[in-house]
């Protein structure tokens, strides 16, 4: 009998594959080669043919991605990055960490992504064209990328995206560490816009077993500068092209994403037929909004997060059922204090504030059973049928 249900169990996933992982933990240890070499480059090989890449460059971690990817694209003071209000801090953080601005914009109310409706209109009401690029008004900084977060594991509008980029001239960086084997018409997340950034975070729908993370790139020179910039921008020892930052992937960690990857389209579709599951067990019930997928896309759902009346009754209310739960992005983006020089206000992105108000994961992986995810369903329903006695 179920009487309680993790929101994330990674060792139920390790119970399936603990042979294939502890034999490539045993190879790596034999080898005594834990930085780069053999171990990372089959991973980055193996990686860059599962994700339609040309190049998959691993470096340390998924904030260590964005960050990269920006520096190759010679983000810095005096240029700015248009990104969403609504996702988890590294973001935006690495936007301002280069001394460049962040610029924040809403997003859609279905999907929780990037909206690219706001973001064509800040090019074309804050931005003028200028013989460096086109520049931000209101910062006067020249807009250098978009970054879209891949949000939940569905894909962003990238269509529209890369039709601005064209349009504009500037570089797409997708933010796809929670959309590893999501497609968007077609096309997987990290293959479409000009660098892909990937999160091997352990509760990843691929997860290393600490941090890591991946670059992909279609385009020769931009992929082998991130390479450069990830050794401290040295090409060769001892000799520095860039100022870049240490930041690679370790070979137990690419160990273990060997072990994983070739699960990696059975796991996704078994949290598709669970989110399935869910959206039938909770039709009917007018408190809950579950989750939109746009028939252009294919979600992996990294997270299944319903919209809930009363979001944190329905949360306590979990709790004291022993059901896993989180509540992401309570407060967005633009309201944090550390981004209070940006001069954003509440009500610059309503409907990432509201969402921030209503939303709530609920417990998605390959391995839940129907009877838990039949104790997740019961215990929300519960909560609603208590309010009305």
């Amino acid at each position: 009998m179920v009487d309680s249900v993790p929101l994330v169990d990674l060792k139920a996933q390790f119970a399936t594959i603990r042979g294939e992982v502890e034999a490539q933990i045993a190879e790596v240890l034999g080898s005594q080669q834990f930085v780069l070499g053999p171990k990372v480059k089959e991973f980055e090989e193996k990686a860059a043919a599962a994700f339609e890449v040309k190049h998959a460059i691993g470096v340390a971690s998924g904030s260590d991605a964005l960050l990269l990817s920006l520096m190759a694209l010679g983000v810095g003071p005096g240029t700015s990055v248009i990104t969403t209000s609504y996702s988890f801090f590294a973001s935006c953080s690495c936007v301002a960490r280069l001394g460049a601005t962040p610029i924040f914009c809403d997003i859609e109310p279905d999907t929780y992504n990037l909206d690219p409706k706001l973001v064509a209109g800040i090019l074309e009401k804050d931005c003028e064209r200028t013989a460096s690029g086109i520049r931000h008004r209101p910062t006067d900084t020249v807009v250098r990328a978009i970054v879209p977060v891949h949000l939940y594991g569905q894909c962003a509008d990238m269509t529209a995206f890369l039709e601005l980029a064209k349009r504009y001239h500037l570089a797409i960086v997708e933010d796809a560490a929670q959309a590893i084997g999501a497609r968007h018409r077609g096309r997987l997340a990290g293959a479409m816009g000009s660098l892909g950034c990937f999160s091997f975070f352990p509760s990843k729908n691929l997860g290393a077993y600490g941090d890591g993370g991946m670059v992909t790139a279609q385009d020769d020179g931009l992929a082998e500068r991130v390479r450069v910039l990830r050794e401290h921008g040295s090409p060769r020892r001892y000799v520095h092209e860039f100022i870049g930052i240490n930041s690679r992937l370790d070979s137990l960690q690419a160990g273990v994403l060997l072990a994983k990857l070739p699960h990696l389209a059975e796991w996704n579709a078994g949290r598709r037929q669970r989110a399935e599951r869910y959206a039938q067990a909770f039709a009917g019930l007018p408190q809950v909004k579950t989750p939109v997928t746009r028939p252009e896309n294919e979600c992996i759902f990294h997270q299944y997060v319903i919209r809930a009346e009363d979001r944190d009754r329905v949360a306590e209310h979990l709790r004291e059922r022993k059901v896993g739960y989180a509540i992401y992005y309570p407060a967005p983006l633009h309201t944090q204090q550390c981004f209070a020089y940006l001069g954003y206000k509440r009500g610059d992105c309503p409907v990432a504030e509201q969402a921030s108000r209503e939303t709530l994961a609920l417990p998605i992986y390959p391995e839940l059973t129907q009877e838990q995810q039949d104790y997740v369903v019961a215990s929300v329903r519960e909560c609603y049928l208590a309010s009305v006695r």
